[in-house]
């Protein structure tokens, strides 16, 4: 399969239609599940279908190492290219390497002012300008919509989609629209939230906000435990 096919018959067309269109740039998005889910393997697939289409791509990672992010994203194409029986595989990793960046802050290390000067950098130096930002492992229990705020403003002036993860609990207080927190607090400030959940069977994904939108659509996506690959459900 060539790759621009493998792009259009991917799962996540599905959550652009469910979201009448994507996220769209400016915007942030959130996907919230428990520890162990599969929030990081959402993100990359995220980035993956991105990087597909000839985007760059620049993942900030607050709680794993620069290796174990590159793990996942080798893992994970590597089952998809698999799956898909993906023509030119190793041309075509080595383009999605080229589109994307690796930046990790440990140890609560991560500011907005830093972030600032990394995409300054890059596209000062490394003509690297991202379309899409995800965040891994952002502490929204102790932010608001302030934080929020400037988050939104530097991805605006990029302009790219923020995805960000969120870490709940089975025992996590709801909004009046079903979103747990630690993000119901700050929802307003957030346009798309996604939950993740599993079954015992599969992760299921399940769409609780839709930009401004009254009617949420039902999304049926889910993510395999096992290959970590993203699919449609029936």
């Amino acid at each position: 399969m060539h790759q621009k096919e493998l792009n259009e018959r991917s799962p996540l067309r599905v959550l652009d239609q469910s979201i009448h269109g994507g996220l769209g740039r400016g915007n942030i998005g959130v996907v919230v599940a428990r520890h162990g889910v599969g929030k990081t393997a959402f993100l990359v697939g995220v980035a993956l279908d991105e990087l597909m289409r000839g985007r760059h791509v620049l993942h900030v990672s607050l709680d794993q190492t620069a290796e174990r992010v590159r793990t996942y994203y080798d893992e994970i194409f590597a089952e998809l290219s698999h799956a898909e029986a993906l023509d030119d595989v190793w041309g075509v990793r080595m383009s999605l390497e080229r589109h994307r960046r690796i930046h990790c802050y440990l140890g609560g290390t991560f500011s907005l002012e830093r972030l600032r000067e990394a995409l300054r950098f890059m596209q000062e130096n490394g003509e690297f300008r991202p379309q899409t930002v995800l965040i891994d492992g952002y502490d929204f229990a102790n932010k608001t919509t302030d934080d929020l705020a400037g988050l939104r403003a530097i991805v605006r002036e990029l302009p790219a989609e923020l995805w960000m993860s969120a870490v709940t609990s089975r025992a996590a207080r709801r909004n009046e629209q079903g979103v747990p927190e630690p993000v119901a607090h700050v929802d307003t400030a957030i346009d798309v939230i996604l939950e993740m959940a599993h079954d015992g069977k599969a992760v299921r994904i399940g769409l609780l906000k839709d930009h401004d939108n009254p009617d949420v659509s039902e999304l049926k996506l889910a993510l395999d435990p096992t290959t970590l690959l993203l699919s449609r459900e029936a």
